[in-house]
């Protein structure tokens, strides 16, 4: 028999765990937009796959440790601490490798370049992945 006192607690953990990280994805989105040197929002309307793929990857980078901290945190505090820290590590590793790799990738995100936007976004899961595995310890 369904534990309905137990169900309903646990659905409004749910509900609250759920909104908080989709607000933190929201910010985590709108500041990473502005840290970048193109307009993903109009790149993305004008069909630019580039702009998409490379923003894609940087929300998935971002949503991966989101969902360990979920997991690993017991309090609201702890889980905003690591969710803020997750957008710092995330645009921090954009920003290096900008600065350090890719220098003209402004222009190449503007012309629509795929494999610009595939190399951003892979970087930016891949630092997700570790920034996520490093939350468990």
């Amino acid at each position: 028999m369904l534990d309905f006192i137990g169900f309903k607690d646990g659905a409004l953990a749910f509900l609250l765990a759920f909104v908080v990280a989709g607000l933190f994805t929201i910010v985590f989105k709108a500041v990473y937009q502005w840290a970048t040197p193109y307009d993903e929002k109009a790149l993305i309307r004008s069909g630019n796959t580039a702009a998409s793929v490379a923003l894609v990857g940087a929300l998935i980078g971002y949503v991966l440790p989101l969902g360990s901290a979920l997991t690993h945190t017991v309090s609201l505090p702890e889980f905003a601490a690591w969710a803020t820290l997750a957008g710092v590590i995330q645009i921090a590793a954009f920003t290096g490798v900008r600065l350090i790799a890719l220098p003209d990738v402004k222009t190449r995100i503007e012309n629509g370049e795929i494999a610009i936007g595939v190399y951003l976004a892979g970087v930016a899961i891949a630092v997700g992945v570790l920034n996520a595995a490093c939350m468990t310890s």
